[in-house]
């Protein structure tokens, strides 16, 4: 047995050594996605130009849009990039904050890690550096009046201050408000919900000034009426029908053969055609609409009937359009023209009036008296700068409605990361055993926050730095920050430098959960079968990717 003995033990050292490799590759493949957009953190960030898979250019420093056209082949960096997507998922906005912070989280955790500590020990001190850090927020955070338009404009306007749209002032901030107070819908008991994806649509049409941008109430598509000679192209106070059918005659399922004996046959059949055509019409124009709208056909006979009785009519609308215009002018969507009641008619809308914009026809159904759907009109020079501008609208459009679910405000500026450390800081001598040291450099890593937005500002990052930390020791100025434009320590309440905290909480969490399962991966085991040649024998076992391949190109299929 003694024999044996001296084995086991390397074995297990070299197991353990084996794991600490992976644990190095994978800690520096995520600094390496954090290093890519930690300059795009702060007002006073920079651009990044990429090229998207289809050939053409995307301007822009939001965190996701960048990640989201990097192709990286190691896993531990696939799994940092979907941090990114999980926080824009979620919340809308933080996306660079997120990288940064887990990253940070990865690199402090390094020491640790070569000093042979357990993953399981860091996991441990982190996870309770987290629910210290969360204590923390809800103790600095500050309630905020949600009709308040001053307050919620100064709170959106600094989260998307470090945005390319920034510069336009209060304009995107304007636009994101307006349209998430239009489509939100009350849930009781003081709560709000709004579904930025289903009910705010976002139309851009280049040319124009972006000051021309505007928030309509109600929907807009790109639409004409079906014959433009024939039907009226502005109807005030228009009775409207929804339909998800077609108006035309139902073609057969499957191949049909009829066999026409006489001559008459077919003009009997064309009359059937006809008479069911004018039944559907009957049944519609029954209710007296202006404009009936459908997402499937609508036959030459169907646009004869009603434009013979007036009404105007919009054929092959996508049904997300519809289900807007539905909200908007209070029609519900009918499947079957027989079914028709006189509550499915929407009479919410004040105009329809169909306008020609550079060489697109676009329908608008606005004016309405209560929308619970709106479309944003974005304007602008180029395609490239109304893509940039309709991505820092929709991270507008997320922080104004997590301030309408969770309304609480948290300073800017780097201040909430620093209170968060400084007060970790004091705690982590309570911390007994093993995992003090781990928790201790938790509280370290929350200052990558402030110190990259130093380091963007270009300012002298230790003396900036150690000033913060002197302000913020004894953990009685929280409020305290940097101001990403001039560089200056200021007071966050006083520069009106905000932050959401369902963000802040969000991003916290989701950076330390994801350090932690990164930690935890002590090997990494590819289960892509390699290219092989004709005739070539397939391997037997599984491959096992030693530390040595753990960022090789050959782990992600061709």
């Amino acid at each position: 047995m003694a024999l044996h003995a001296p084995v086991l033990v390397m074995k297990d050292s070299m197991k353990r050594e084996s794991g600490t490799k992976v644990h190095r590759a994978n800690i520096q493949a995520a600094k390496a996605v954090a290093d890519i957009i930690r300059t795009t953190l702060g007002p006073r960030s920079m651009l990044k130009m990429l090229l998207d898979a289809s050939g053409g250019i995307v301007v822009t420093n939001d965190g996701n849009a960048i990640l989201r056209e990097i192709d990286i082949a190691h896993p531990a960096a696939k799994s940092m990039i979907e941090l990114s997507r999980t926080q824009d998922e979620e919340v809308g906005d933080g996306t660079t904050s997120v990288i940064v912070l887990a990253g940070e989280m990865l690199h402090v955790a390094q020491a640790f890690i070569d000093k042979n500590y357990h993953p399981t020990v860091i996991c441990r001190a982190y996870t309770k550096a987290l629910d210290d850090a969360l204590a923390v927020l809800d103790k600095i955070a500050m309630p905020v009046d949600v009709n308040d338009r001053g307050a919620m404009l100064g709170l959106v306007k600094s989260s998307i201050g470090t945005k390319f749209t920034g510069q336009f002032g209060d304009l995107i901030a304007d636009l994101a408000i307006d349209a998430t107070t239009t489509a939100g819908v009350d849930l009781g008991q003081g709560m709000r919900e709004v579904d930025i994806k289903k009910y705010i649509k976002v139309e851009k049409v280049p040319g124009g000034q972006l000051e021309d941008s505007r928030v309509l109430k109600g929907v807009m598509f790109n639409k004409d009426v079906v014959a433009p000679g024939k039907m009226r192209r502005k109807i005030v106070n228009p009775r409207i029908i929804l339909l998800d059918c077609p108006v035309e005659y139902k073609k057969g399922e499957n191949q049909t053969n009829a066999e026409l004996m006489k001559e008459e046959d077919w003009q009997v059949l064309l009359e059937m055609e006809e008479e069911y055509i004018k039944n559907l019409c009957a049944q519609i124009l029954k209710f007296k609409p202006d404009l009936v709208i459908t997402e499937k056909g609508l036959s030459d006979l169907a646009m004869h009937y009603l434009s013979k009785a007036g009404v105007s009519a919009i054929r092959r609308l996508r049904k997300t359009d519809n289900n807007r215009i539905a909200k908007a002018c209070g029609a519900v969507i009918v499947n079957r023209p027989e079914e028709l009641q006189e509550s499915d008619v929407g009479t919410g809308a004040g105009l329809f009036e169909v306008k020609k914009i550079g060489d697109e026809f676009f329908a608008f159904i606005v004016d309405c008296k209560d929308p619970k759907a709106c479309t944003v009109l974005l304007r602008g020079a180029s395609k490239d700068v109304l893509n940039e501008v309709e991505r820092n609208l929709q991270d507008a459009m997320s922080v104004a409605r997590n301030i309408l679910k969770n309304p609480k405000l948290l300073p800017g500026g780097g201040a909430t990361e620093l209170t968060v450390s400084a007060t970790l800081k004091q705690k982590s001598s309570s911390v007994e055993g093993v995992e003090k040291w781990p928790y201790e450099a938790a509280a370290l890593a929350f200052e990558a926050i402030p110190r990259t937005l130093a380091q963007n500002c270009g300012l002298n990052v230790i003396r900036i730095m150690t000033q913060l930390q002197g302000k913020h020791a004894n953990g009685e100025n929280a409020w305290v920050g940097l101001d990403g434009r001039s560089g200056d320590i200021v007071d966050m309440k006083e520069r009106k430098v905000w932050d959401s905290y369902s963000v802040k909480a969000q991003t916290f969490k989701t950076a330390i959960e994801a350090a932690c399962m990164l930690l935890r991966i002590d090997d990494i085991v590819s289960g892509i079968k390699k290219k092989q040649a004709p005739g070539a024998s397939a391997p037997k076992q599984p491959q096992i990717e030693t530390e040595g391949d753990a960022d090789n190109e050959q782990m992600i299929p061709e």
